[in-house]
């Protein structure tokens, strides 16, 4: 029997890198958490494995022909599949929407349940660099809570945590640097996907450590911090620290800083978020202060050598449809470099040659946005086949 006392959670992206641990959290913490519903993209094996554990009430495969053959497995599950799938999630008997959908998956599904009155415990930072304005807006007219789960924007969070209306000087985002910190432009072109999926600090999927490699998941993050803490870009300052213990930090007017430390694990973010307003107790070893944590190193990052992050800055400072165009392009292109038809450095240079032709519109709203992320992947795709 249910407990009525328990949060109830859906899980979008339940089979990918934060899906699984934040059933980890959950795990832990049986008497917080009731799993109502899960959704995946195409690993139905684990998904399978997760809906025997957790006995979710509604559950989304990608494909038809997955979630026609899971329903025969498990009649007591309704099932769905495709978008259509992630917005009944969304908008489910649940009090908090996970997104951990990887990508332009996640806008959709996140504006269906900010508009349902959900909670959002938000991992799909795509969301907030494509559609910050649209979504933010709604999140202010439905009164929810939008809590980040990436590392960075949890620790901001934390740190405004007691401060809220005081006046922020700077937010200081830091960035391990990736594994090819230090590398000049000559050799980025030398990077094969074999080396480039090798993060010195971080488990995470395939496509967000390509991103981490260009470093244009810090650019992709400093978009989100903008939308999620109300900072202009010009605000928001990338600290390359290769430890990966401080995960940001606040800079107030009076030049104080608040900083939040703690082990590179994704599971720490995740429970602040699902806790909230409350902490989680853990059983897992803290941080050590006389071991990795005994040398914290701070640097400037290269935007000569990594363009992504300043070509990030320059379409949120243009504002509009731009940020849309660089998410676009940006995913079609890691695709096209983890399949092996381009090199790594083109990811960059072509971004900056769709930022170039793009012709904007104003401040789009779902609909556009929607649209001209399918034009950019279009017009990206053409781009690689040249």
């Amino acid at each position: 029997m249910a407990d009525h006392n328990r949060k109830k959670l859906a899980v979008l992206g339940s089979t990918g890198s934060i899906g699984t641990q934040t059933l980890d959290v959950v795990r832990d913490n049986p008497e917080r958490f009731e799993i109502t519903a899960l959704a995946c993209g195409r690993n139905v094996s684990r998904l399978a494995e997760q809906i025997a554990e957790f006995e979710p009430k509604i559950a989304v495969c990608e494909q038809k022909e997955d979630a026609d053959a899971l329903r025969t497995q498990f009649p007591g599950v309704t099932f769905f599949s495709g978008e259509e799938g992630l917005i009944e999630a969304a908008e489910s008997d649940c009090g908090i929407v996970v997104n951990s959908l990887m990508g332009m998956r996640g806008l959709v599904p996140t504006y269906h349940a900010v508009m349902a009155g959900k909670d959002i415990a938000l991992a799909n930072k795509e969301t907030l660099v494509a559609g910050g304005n649209v979504i933010m807006n709604a999140v202010r007219d439905k009164g929810i809570h939008l809590l980040p789960v990436d590392s960075e924007h949890s620790a901001i969070f934390q740190c405004l945590e007691g401060n809220r209306g005081h006046k922020i000087r700077r937010i200081l985002l830091t960035a391990s640097g990736g594994p090819f910190r230090g590398w000049s432009l000559p050799q980025l072109k030398t990077v094969t996907p074999e080396m480039a999926l090798q993060h010195p600090n971080w488990s995470m999927g395939r496509k967000i450590t390509i991103d981490s490699a260009t470093m244009m998941n810090k650019g992709l993050e400093m978009i989100e911090a903008k939308w999620l803490f109300d900072v202009d870009i010009d605000d928001i300052q990338v600290l390359v620290h290769p430890q990966s213990i401080v995960h940001s930090a606040v800079e107030f007017c009076d030049t104080s800083v608040i900083a939040q430390l703690g082990i590179p694990d994704m599971r720490i973010p995740i429970s602040v978020a699902l806790g909230w307003p409350e902490r989680l107790d853990s059983a897992r070893q803290g941080l050590d202060f006389f071991g990795k944590a005994s040398e914290l190193t701070f640097e400037e990052p290269d935007l000569e050598v990594f363009r992504c992050l300043a070509l990030a800055v320059q379409a949120s400072g243009a504002g509009g449809s731009y940020p849309v165009v660089l998410n676009a392009a940006n995913e079609v292109l890691v695709q096209a470099f983890l399949d092996k038809r381009i090199g790594f450095t083109d990811i960059q240079d072509t971004i900056g040659r769709m930022l170039e032709q793009h012709r904007p519109t104003g401040e789009p709203d779902l609909e556009v946005i929607l649209e001209i992320d399918k034009e950019t992947r279009e017009k990206t795709e053409k781009e690689v086949l040249r």
